[in-house]
Order: structure tokens, then C-alpha cells, then sequence
């Protein structure tokens, strides 16, 4: 493995250790998929995953979950939202059709993404909402205000 595929997943175990998971090559898995530590998945999993620890999702890995955990970087196909506490990162050749909520995201050129994505502290996703909301009435009233000339007009040519 190149020094550089090594810091693109900073943090997470590119070779199993005595507390990482490995779903490797030829794995298939149907169902809720729980990882207390780190965890690689390079096999085809479907349903849900969750992990604590931080989620390499291999290469060759074919994944069609909804997938939460702190610390996540796809290479591989992932078709399902993702939400990550801290970061995730999908790096190429990855492929990844779905939603991502999650403070930190880097995107590697090449890579496919079809989706929408939401960042920012929960927080702060709070205060934006609410900010938003507070414009909008004015955004309306403005609307509103410009059609109603154009309805007089109309009404006093008829």
C-alpha cells in the first residue's frame, strides 16, 4: 500500500488488526450490520450498517445500506444514505448514490455522487433552519406584492 492511500484513510485499518472487523472479498451479508471498532468492508452488504469506529468501505465493496458512524471513507459502490458524526470521505474510484449528512466531507476528483448533502454541526443546521424560516415570510410578501399589480391590470382590461 502507497504512503499515500495510507493518509487518504487516516485512522482507519487497511489491514485487519485483533480489533478491526473485515467482511472481505466473496462476503455477502442481508441484514443489520453492528462494528463496536473499526471495520472494512470489501464483500456486498445489504440492509443496515452502523459503526462506532471508524468504516473503510474497500475498493471492491458493493454496499446497499443505510450506513451511520463517526469516521467513514468509501472507495467502493455504496447506494444508501450515509451519516457520519465527525467525516466522511469518498475517494476515488468511489461511487456513492444517496443522501450524506455529516460536519466534514472531502470528495476526490473522479468520483461519482448523486444525491444531497447537509453539513455543518447539528447546531448550526438548527440555526440555519430557523433563519430561513424567519426570511421567508418577507420573500412571500415580496412575491405576493409584485403579482398583485399584474392581476389589476389585468382585471381592469377585461
Amino acid at each position: 500500500m502507497s504512503k499515500e492511500t495510507r493518509e487518504m484513510t487516516r485512522g482507519i485499518a487497511t489491514t485487519p488488526t485483533a480489533d478491526t472487523a473485515l467482511l472481505g472479498r466473496g462476503t455477502r451479508i442481508t441484514g443489520r450490520v453492528s462494528f463496536d471498532n473499526s471495520a472494512r468492508i470489501d464483500g456486498h452488504v445489504e440492509g443496515e450498517i452502523e459503526a462506532k469506529g471508524p468504516l473503510l468501505i474497500g475498493e471492491h465493496a458493493v454496499v446497499n445500506a443505510q450506513i451511520t458512524g463517526t469516521s467513514i471513507v468509501v472507495h467502493g459502490r455504496v447506494t444508501g444514505d450515509i451519516r457520519a458524526s465527525e467525516r466522511l470521505e469518498v475517494r476515488s474510484p468511489g461511487k456513492l448514490f444517496g443522501n450524506i449528512i455529516t460536519p466534514s466531507l472531502v470528495i476526490d476528483e473522479g468520483v461519482v455522487f448523486e444525491g444531497q448533502c447537509s453539513m455543518g454541526t447539528t447546531e448550526a443546521r438548527g440555526e440555519r433552519v430557523t433563519l430561513l424560516a424567519q426570511e421567508a415570510p418577507s420573500a412571500t410578501a415580496a412575491t405576493a406584492g409584485a403579482g398583485a399589480p399584474q392581476a389589476r391590470r389585468a382585471s381592469s382590461q377585461n
